[in-house]
């Protein structure tokens, strides 16, 4: 790609799993996949020399969710959670089976 060019417009197609829906047990296995998630990203940032800071601040390297799972706001759970979830999903409309 010349110095002119631009990339090619992106345009995300991820599976499509709206109509399936997960069972009672892998809600429960999504939870946890959830807290490992958030760990495994925890982890990295730890490894990278991030450490925890009431605002985020890239120049700094701190960052507000550097704490464990059950300490994160809601929201940032809700993301962790639709992440895995979908996933999950993914695997069970490519055929899959979870046992």
């Amino acid at each position: 790609m010349g110095a002119d060019s631009q990339p090619a417009r992106y345009q995300p197609l991820p599976i499509d799993t709206s109509a399936t829906r997960l069972s009672d047990d892998l809600k429960q296995l999504s939870e946890a996949l959830a807290a490992n998630a958030h760990d495994v990203w925890a982890a990295q940032r730890l490894r990278e020399g991030w450490q925890y800071g009431p605002v985020r601040d890239d120049g700094l390297l701190q960052h507000p969710c550097l704490v464990p799972y059950d300490q994160l706001p809601e929201a940032e759970k809700a993301y962790d959670r639709k992440l895995v979830a979908e996933t999950l999903r993914a695997i069970l409309v490519l055929g899959y089976e979870i046992r």
